[in-house]
């Protein structure tokens, strides 16, 4: 029998995870089978549990995927407003409102993530955590103001961003849908923001 290099296993688990992300993302969690799944990748259903050991497996490990690979590319980016400015941009983008299956596996899988098992929203807990501090690292000015920590408005943003491109993939209207992305992206930004205030004298100073 011919044996398979070291790196065989791996590659699989890697196909498996890649292309079931694809498919998850544009049919749901619920949506798509294991048959279905396992032929994306060129697998048979006794090789796919060679790799997992059900479905809700696979399905942690994409969503682990998934938002490790999301947060890595925003880690990636030099923090500033011309960063924070493309990744809005790029995130409200009607190319990405339109490639569910290639985008953000929050706006495609959210409400289904919310109702899986432990294991998965484990994983996009500590996923969405990553993304988190890696946004907050593009917003931080080191002056948190009355606008409060850079995460806490990374964390505004990235709910903003997620439910307004839910909300623009909903409708039909494409006139709306278009208006959602513009609005989301004018109010990210300025949420984006620290506020600032005018300094308030003291009384010594105001004597």
């Amino acid at each position: 029998m011919a044996r398979y290099p070291a790196d065989h296993k791996p590659a699989v688990r890697r196909r498996l995870v890649e292309t079931a992300g694809r498919r998850l993302k544009r049919d749901g969690i619920d949506g798509s089978g294991v048959a279905a799944l396992v032929a994306d990748a060129g697998l048979t259903n006794g090789a796919f549990y060679g790799h997992f050991a059900s479905k809700d497996d696979l399905v942690a490990a994409v969503v682990a995927d998934q938002v490790r690979a999301q947060a890595a590319r925003v880690e990636a980016v030099p923090p500033g407003p011309a960063s924070v400015e493309a990744f809005v941009d790029d995130y409200l983008a009607p190319s990405h409102r339109d490639d569910r299956a290639g985008g953000c596996p929050a706006a495609a899988l959210l409400a289904e993530i919310g109702r899986s098992d432990l294991a998965t929203r484990t994983a996009y807990t500590t996923g969405a955590t990553a993304l988190v501090d890696a946004l907050a690292g593009l917003l931080d000015d080191g002056d948190s103001g009355d606008g409060g920590s850079a995460r806490e408005r990374a964390i505004g943003v990235l709910a903003l961003l997620v439910g307004a491109l839910q909300a623009a993939r909903a409708v039909t209207d494409p006139v709306l849908s278009d208006a959602v992305l513009d609005a989301a992206r004018r109010g990210a930004l300025t949420l984006a923001r620290p506020r600032t205030t005018p300094r308030v004298a003291t009384h010594r100073e105001s004597a």
